[in-house]
């Protein structure tokens, strides 16, 4: 796309690069502390978002096509989905899996499979990577760094960002393996990993996302998913780290919900209170450290299976506000997905949507364009407001990580999204097509994805085929190395375990071993 020197209107009104509500140069502009207005001087002037829509079903190689279809139709990012067994630590053949290999998300279980999921995608290239994975991260960031050196790409070239956020599992989603302190230690033992060898990776994507989706408020998604990065950053003081050494690679995900101006104050609100925080809590003083960026993704619970085409006007709307509100990466969902994972029409419609914004809309003509409006000052202060009273109120728990064990963080989301559905029954919350404006009369389905019940039978003999083809002794040493080192807790547990994937040892037994050394989580217990 041709770069303009100077952005105006067909009017021939010239857009400055920020204003305020009277056009005149504000205290406080984008790219300054406490980044309120963003992390950018000039927004999307010299650079949009990242255009990063998450795929994954079935096969490696059905998501790596997928993956080259998005990027031929113009995305600039990947991010990967992976299968509800390969985010719970288990193999394809594991009689736990049965019936989930391939559905939600991409297996993968040996680097066999990381290699064809980016084959023919150059890792070292213009490419960033997004994984949503958790409990086992670790083990799928390493076998994205093994898959990069087979391609000939050094560590430190390597981009992208891992989840690895576990509190949100217990907290909202629920794809969690062991208990929470065992876990804080692979979090911080990644940490420690990429800040000596992938040095451009961000280590970790504190999440919102799933908490909005189980049903929080927009300011309990803000207070309690910074309550999370508190801990994370905390762990990683604790673990010897030097916070300057580490925060510049933390990043954040959000939800992109239907309230405009909400989300866009959200969002202004989120990175003023991390500002503030890593400098006056922490100590940090490099810039970068200060800086909160984040991906944001429109909101799956918002969409219907009721006329599903009326998604689209949803996720065009939330879609605005994420660009609106400074989202430096942005995944549009699929006008189909309440019915099943989107078909290449949804998802190519859904990519259209960011392109649209980006070049028709002149959204991202100046930053903060609703930066000075009553309405969304009001709201930014009234959020943070609010989020930082319920973060003093984790805080006199004893931090985000006793929140979650005691349960206060769950039931409240609880409450919320109790409140919430109530609200939806008595049509005091409108939902189109859901409770008003229904029209039974055209309740056609759209053509929707299959899988083929094949891919988990295929996959279940490559996972086999890895076992048998690779040296056992080896492997077993490797594994022996992983179980001391997480008995002992003196070494970086990532060392044993890279060693162990290269020799060919899969995701669930790496992870198999470390349950029976640290046992699993019990969230009723």
């Amino acid at each position: 796309m041709a770069e303009r020197a100077e952005r105006a209107t067909d009017s021939g009104i010239v857009v400055p690069a920020y204003a305020d509500a009277t056009g005149r140069t504000p205290v406080e502009p984008p790219g300054a502390f406490p980044y309120t207005r963003g992390v950018r001087a000039d927004g999307y002037r010299s650079r949009l978002w990242t255009m990063r829509q998450y795929a994954g079903f079935g096969s490696a190689e059905e998501t790596n096509e997928r993956f080259r279809l998005l990027l031929e139709r113009g995305q600039t990012g990947l991010s990967a989905a992976f299968d509800l067994p390969t985010q719970l630590g288990l193999d394809s053949d594991d009689p736990r899996a049965l019936g989930e290999v391939g559905r939600t998300g991409v297996a993968i279980d040996s680097l066999d499979d990381m290699e064809r999921l980016f084959d023919g995608i150059g890792l070292g290239g213009g490419v960033s990577t997004s994984m949503t994975i958790n409990a086992p991260a670790s083990l799928l960031l390493l076998l994205y760094e093994l898959a990069g050196e087979r391609q000939g790409v050094a560590p430190g070239d390597l981009r992208g960002t891992i989840q690895n956020d576990v509190l949100k599992e217990y907290a909202a989603r629920g794809n969690y393996i062991f208990p929470p302190r065992p876990s804080m230690r692979l979090t911080t033992d990644t940490f420690r990993y990429a800040s000596a060898r992938l040095p451009r990776f961000n280590t970790i994507s504190i999440s919102g996302y799933h908490i909005r989706e189980a049903g929080s408020t927009a300011a309990q998604e803000l207070a309690f998913t910074i309550a999370n990065g508190i801990a994370y950053v905390e762990a990683a003081v604790a673990a010897g780290l030097p916070v300057d050494a580490f925060a510049a690679r933390l990043s954040f995900f959000f939800n992109a919900h239907n309230d405009v101006f909400q989300e866009v104050a959200k969002f202004r609100a989120a990175r003023r209170i991390w500002a503030r925080l890593m400098r006056d809590r922490f100590g940090a003083r490099e810039e970068r450290s200060l800086m909160l960026r984040f991906h944001a993704q429109t909101g799956g619970s918002t969409l219907t299976a009721q006329q599903p085409e009326v998604n689209l006007v949803r996720v065009a709307l939330q879609a605005f506000a994420a660009v609106a509100g400074g989202a430096q990466s942005l995944h549009t969902n699929g006008f189909d997905e309440a019915l099943a994972l989107p078909t290449e029409h949804a998802a190519t419609l859904a990519l259209r949507t960011q392109q649209v914004i980006a070049h028709e809309s002149h959204a991202a003509a100046t930053a903060d364009p609703f930066g000075g409006s009553y309405y969304v000052e009001y709201l930014t202060d009234e959020l943070e407001r609010a989020a930082l009273a319920l973060i003093t109120e984790i805080d006199g728990l004893g931090g985000a990580l006793v929140a979650i064990e005691q349960g206060f963080v769950q039931d409240a989301i609880e409450e919320s999204a109790y409140r919430y559905q109530q609200a939806v029954e008595r049509g005091e919350e409108v939902v189109v097509g859901v409770n008003a404006f229904r029209d039974p009369g055209e309740a056609v389905e759209p053509p929707l994805h299959r899988l083929d019940p094949a891919i988990e039978r295929n996959q279940v003999a490559r996972t086999r085929a890895v076992r048998a083809a690779r040296e056992a002794t080896a492997a077993a040493a490797a594994l022996d190395a992983v179980r001391a080192g997480a008995r002992t807790g003196e070494v970086n547990l990532l060392e044993p375990m890279r060693v162990a994937l290269a020799a060919r040892c899969t995701v669930g037994e790496i992870c198999e071993v470390l349950r029976e050394e640290w046992g699993t989580f019990d969230a009723a217990a």
